[in-house]
């Protein structure tokens, strides 16, 4: 399935024109159009708090949300956490190309809906795809035109710190997530922009002004 050409400015809808005089006046150039923008780094890298940050900025900045065959945790919401739905459902979105990257995590499927992504960017919004590697593979085949950004730590050192200082994994997981990232950060090189988050504030203005350029 191809992904349909983003629309042009006036039909932006009212919260992006919003962002774009948000933007405007931080002293960035204008979005004329939607985008896709992909985010990916290794576990413990800090994406999170980088997009809560860059989101609390700027908040017509959307997420992208995907489909999952688990089922909702307390407090989630369909359509907005994830659309949860059936494993035939989601099986049936593979075989028809209707998923921009898709994989299995525990024995439940995660994806892309192609169909929503498209929607929001035909409507002028800017969608932000947070992903693990492999996905940004997929994503980079099936949306080309998307921008793509890896988040680096510092060193391992200081990633092997802070997952720890998570307090969430013993020592062999922590181990198999620094041998994930040593794969990750080999290929870093793969992305438009390579973000060190070793200062917050310095991480977000590398991100913006990787995001906002020309």
């Amino acid at each position: 399935m191809t992904v349909s050409s983003p629309a042009p400015l006036d039909t932006l809808t009212l919260e992006a024109e919003d962002e774009r005089q948000m933007m405007a006046q931080a002293g960035h150039h204008t979005p004329r159009r939607g985008r896709l923008i992909v985010f990916t780094g290794p576990s413990g890298v800090g994406k999170g708090t980088l997009l809560r940050s860059l989101r609390h900025r700027y908040p017509a900045l959307k997420l992208s949300v995907s489909a999952t065959t688990r089922s909702p945790r307390p407090g989630e919401v369909d359509g907005q956490d994830y659309f949860f739905i059936s494993r035939d459902a989601f099986e049936a979105m593979v075989e028809q190309g209707e998923l921009l990257e898709w994989a299995e995590f525990a024995g439940n499927l995660y994806g892309t809906p192609k169909a929503s992504v498209r929607q929001d960017i035909e409507a002028g919004h800017w969608v932000i795809l947070e992903i693990e590697l492999e996905g940004a593979r997929q994503v980079r085949h099936t949306f080309p035109d998307a921008m793509q950004l890896f988040v680096m730590p510092p060193s391992l050192e200081e990633l092997e710190s802070r997952i720890r200082l998570r307090g969430k994994d013993a020592d062999d997981a922590i181990e198999r997530r620094l041998q994930r990232a040593l794969v990750e950060i080999d290929a870093a090189s793969e992305f438009d922009e390579q973000i060190v988050n070793d200062d917050l504030e310095v991480a977000l203005q590398h991100l913006e002004g990787a995001i906002f350029k020309d």
